[in-house]
Parts: structure tokens; sequence; C-alpha cells
């Protein structure tokens, strides 16, 4: 008699190509909406002058670390979801009777 309990199915690890398309893509696209309506309501000279008025800085570099600033946050949110999705049973090792 086989007193051996039955391993559970594990899913097989995804590549890393598509582990980090899951990530940056919906975060790339959520960054863009971002900084669209941020944007349409802030001037990025104006920002720079109530933060670092001695810092020189042009309209195109406010947009430009505004996008990374918001690709960034977005692709920290994405990355915890993927953490937060991953299958259990790579953590948790079935108890064996012994």
């Amino acid at each position: 008699m086989n007193t051996q309990t039955p391993l559970r199915f594990d899913h097989p690890p995804r590549p890393l190509s598509q582990r980090l398309g899951a990530i940056l893509w919906p975060s790339f696209f959520s960054a863009c909406v971002a900084t669209m309506v941020f944007f349409a309501f802030v001037d990025p000279l104006a920002l720079r002058d109530m933060t670092f008025p001695d810092l020189p800085m042009t309209r195109t570099l406010g947009y430009s670390l505004g996008f990374f600033m918001f690709w960034l946050a977005t692709a920290a949110s994405s990355a915890f979801t993927w953490v937060l999705l991953r299958p259990a049973s790579r953590f948790n090792r079935p108890l064996r009777p012994e």
C-alpha cells in the first residue's frame, strides 16, 4: 500500500522575457496615461520653480523626467502584483508523513 501523498501540480516557471514584458508593458502604458493627465494640468517649468528654482531645465526634460518617474512607480506596482500572484506551490512544500 502506497502511503506517500501525491505531489501537486507545479506551474512551470515563465521565461524572463515574458516576466519582464508582463511587468514593463502595462507599467509603460500606465505611465503614458499618467504623464498625459498630470502634465495637462501642471507645467514642468512651474513645478521646477516651486521645487528646485536653481536647476536649469527645459520643458522637454521635465516631461521626460516625469514620464520616467511615473514609469518607475507603475513598474514597482506591477512587479509587486507579479510577486503576489506567483503560485504558492513554489513556496509551500507539501508535508509528507515520516
